[in-house]
């Protein structure tokens, strides 16, 4: 297994979850911090294994947890369960269309600080939540979804280069002849 590829997408989610803090004047000019995590997350649940990204979207959420006022863990509940949700049923989706991509990472840009807000309601927190919410999570989608193609083009040009090519198979459709009648 080439670790290269995985180790990149690690430090690609480090750099998004502390992205925020960093660029204040960008969230200042959205009205919404920029948090690329769940486009990330889609990336990583349609190109690595199940493990891989589960740990990834632990880390993520964790790692926005570290900045934020949340109770430390109740961050990377969503982005797991969207890794997983994705992992599972990667099978059924159009990875390699963009406008595919579009879809899952407004999708998940907006489920995930949706659903991190509701499971601070149920863990008894006191999130603010009003009509600026709307217009955030509306920003967020958004932007997640024009990220979310970019990064399956960066990525995968980025993992062809770094990873070997398939081996090929000893069976090759196409290469063996057929002799038909008496031998």
């Amino acid at each position: 297994m080439n670790w290269a590829s995985p180790i990149v997408l690690f430090v690609a989610g480090w750099l998004a979850a502390f992205a925020p803090t960093q660029f204040v004047v960008l969230r200042d000019l959205l009205g919404a911090p920029v948090s690329l995590g769940p486009a990330l997350v889609v990336y990583a649940a349609f190109t690595h294994g199940l493990p891989t990204a589960t740990l990834f979207a632990a880390m993520l959420g964790l790692g926005s947890d570290a900045l934020s006022g949340s109770r430390l863990g109740l961050g990377a509940l969503m982005p797991i369960a969207a890794a997983f949700f994705l992992s599972t049923r990667q099978h059924l989706l159009l990875r390699d269309e963009r406008y595919a991509q579009f879809w899952l990472g407004l999708g998940a840009g907006v489920a995930l600080p949706l659903g991190h807000g509701w499971i601070l309601v149920a863990a008894h927190a006191e999130p603010a939540i009003g009509w600026h919410s709307v217009r955030q999570l509306l920003v967020l989608g958004v932007l997640n979804g024009a990220a979310c193609p970019a990064f399956f083009w960066a990525f995968d040009r980025l993992r062809q280069s770094l990873e070997y090519p398939a081996a090929p198979t000893s069976f090759q459709a196409g290469l063996r002849e057929m002799k038909r009648g008496r031998s």
